[in-house]
């Protein structure tokens, strides 16, 4: 007897221990936070990383365009998402054993909290700001090129910042922000602070158009979205990764149909006929693609489906 009562009291104590325990630990409080965001792959002998700057939520039912709510929402349905759409900031780091590239900067300070990690990202994935030689700019939207600046300092104080002439042309005009709408001036300032203190330290040097930047990347210009729009090709041993920029924004919906625009679009009509042409490419050679607003790291391929595309996002896999 003396046994089995010892047996059922020390059951009882490990039972009440195992309990409070679990309670114990329940009660931690939540850390409601992400890991730093990195994605790294390799392209023949370069190595990719994409680089999470943020998110920021899009009310893309008005943002979109030649469209309507009625169809948005129908869209969206289908990838289980709602308004606002959570919508990523991505940049991306080439090293090709030669040259450390950034392409486009993220947001900086320009816009909230949930915004501005690109550099913690870097960090994280093993790399200091002040190692990158070139920053390619796709275009000079703020949540592109904010992140060039460090309050007011250079945030890549060793880099040559590139873009196309025509976006810097038109962007960095004084006439063209003061001709502007008082609500759309704002882009042209973020430029300004962005690009100008690189200009004045003679590190920006623009291209005009498809440009070979250094061995295995090439500019290609892609104008709609703004009037310098650049993809950016990047090429070694026979892989290929071409970086869209904003050639489009909301997967969810912009797959299924190329022609919806965005109102963030200079020339919606031409921005268009970018798209089109960019996914039936990508689609017909099975190369890999990136783009910023992509859920991240926005690195994956695309292939037809129906009259539209599908967005088949890249598998997670340790590197060699």
């Amino acid at each position: 007897m003396y046994y089995k009562l010892h047996a059922r009291a020390l059951l009882a104590a490990v039972a009440t221990s195992f309990f409070l325990a679990a309670s114990a630990q329940g009660a931690a409080p939540m850390v409601k936070t992400q890991a730093p965001g990195f994605y790294r792959m390799m392209l023949g002998d370069f190595e990719v990383t994409a680089l999470y700057d943020g998110s920021l939520p899009l009310a893309v039912d008005t943002l979109l365009t030649n469209t309507s709510p009625t169809r948005v929402k129908r869209a969206l349905d289908r990838w289980y998402l709602k308004e606002p759409v959570d919508t990523s900031v991505n940049g991306y780091l080439i090293n090709t054993g030669a040259k450390l590239v950034l392409v486009d900067a993220g947001t900086g300070t320009l816009f909230g909290p949930t915004l501005g990690k690109l550099i913690g990202s870097m960090q994280a994935a093993g790399y200091q700001p002040e190692q990158v030689d070139e920053v390619y700019v796709t275009h000079m939207h703020a949540d592109h090129v904010g992140g060039l600046m460090a309050g007011d300092k250079l945030a890549f104080p060793n880099a040559i910042v590139r873009a196309d002439k025509h976006d810097a042309d038109f962007w960095l005009s004084q006439a063209n922000m003061d001709a502007a709408p008082k609500d759309g001036q704002g882009f042209f300032k973020a430029a300004m602070a962005s690009i100008n203190p690189y200009v004045a330290a003679g590190k920006f040097q623009p291209f005009d158009g498809d440009t070979d930047l250094t061995p295995g990347i090439k500019a290609m210009a892609s104008r709609g979205h703004t009037p310098g729009h650049t993809t950016y090709l990047v090429e070694n041993k026979g892989s290929k990764l071409v970086l869209w920029g904003d050639l489009m924004h909301v997967a969810a919906v912009q797959f299924a149909d190329p022609s919806v625009t965005i109102k963030f679009d200079t020339d919606s009509q031409a921005a268009a006929v970018q798209r089109k042409r960019a996914y039936a490419d990508a689609a017909r050679n099975g190369y890999w693609v990136a783009a910023a607003h992509l859920a991240f790291p926005g690195i994956g391929h695309v292939r037809t489906e129906g009259n539209g595309y599908a967005w088949i996002p890249a598998n997670y896999a340790p590197l060699p």
